[in-house]
């Protein structure tokens, strides 16, 4: 029988002039099946340093207090079989040149969207794709992205892709996750350095993922699949 499995994305620094170069996008994915266990696993981990189960998991608030909370939520996440992690790390966007293909910020954004997921959709299984909520265009995007997959595969009866609904992260216990991954990615590719809690949990990572997060991981890699996207004109 097809198994129905949950994708759950979330962004970094997306927006076309927010002086912030790096950009990411991530999505954690898991059986349909799996996600009120894996949510109870998760609200035991919060639990476990005294957190309320409500207690939002952000990469923005990685800290030096907070590190090993995080660094357990990785692990969490590489002991789970269940689940798996697909980003694309976008260096420097400031240099795009959308006039050369005709193009907009918001056009190349939902090719972006596509280059995340396209990996992830196996034809004969189904697919339910949660977006972070995080302005009043989300419902506009969750549309548009749900036409652009199901065209792009043939999907016009919906079967492969089933819906694109756009969700509150605090109150998905895995779009936390798939934040929290492609913020250590992100964070990783800035070089940034000033917060040890942070650089303590994309240690965890490297370690526990065997990759540098400097390149582009095998394709079909399952569990910790990253694309660094490069155009040769800067598409």
């Amino acid at each position: 029988m097809p198994e129905t499995y949950n994708i759950y994305c979330d962004e970094s620094c997306h927006l076309e002039h927010d002086g912030l170069p790096v950009m990411g996008l991530g999505a954690v994915w898991c059986p349909t099946s799996c996600t009120r266990e894996i949510s109870s696993r998760v609200h035991e981990i919060k639990s476990k340093h005294r957190l309320s189960p409500t207690f939002e998991v952000k990469w923005t608030k990685v800290s030096p207090a907070k590190g090993e909370l995080y660094r357990d939520l990785v692990d969490y996440f590489f002991d789970d079989d269940d689940l798996h992690f697909r980003g694309i790390l976008i260096p420097d966007k400031s240099i795009l040149d959308h006039s050369a293909f005709n193009q907009r910020h918001d056009d190349w954004y939902y090719k972006m969207l596509f280059t995340l997921l396209e990996v992830i959709l196996v034809p004969g299984e189904h697919f339910r794709v949660y977006i972070d909520i995080k302005d009043t265009r989300s419902a506009e995007k969750s549309r548009r992205l749900q036409e652009v997959l199901r065209n792009a595969k043939y999907d016009f009866h919906g079967q492969l892709v089933e819906r694109v609904q756009p969700i509150r992260s605090e109150e998905s216990q895995l779009l936390q996750l798939a934040d929290l991954l492609i913020g250590a990615v992100c964070y990783h590719n800035r070089r940034l350095a000033g917060n040890g809690g942070k650089l303590s949990v994309v240690e965890r990572i490297r370690q526990r993922s065997h990759k540098s997060l400097e390149g582009s991981t095998w394709l079909r890699e399952s569990k910790f699949n990253l694309l660094h996207w490069r155009s040769e004109r800067t598409s």
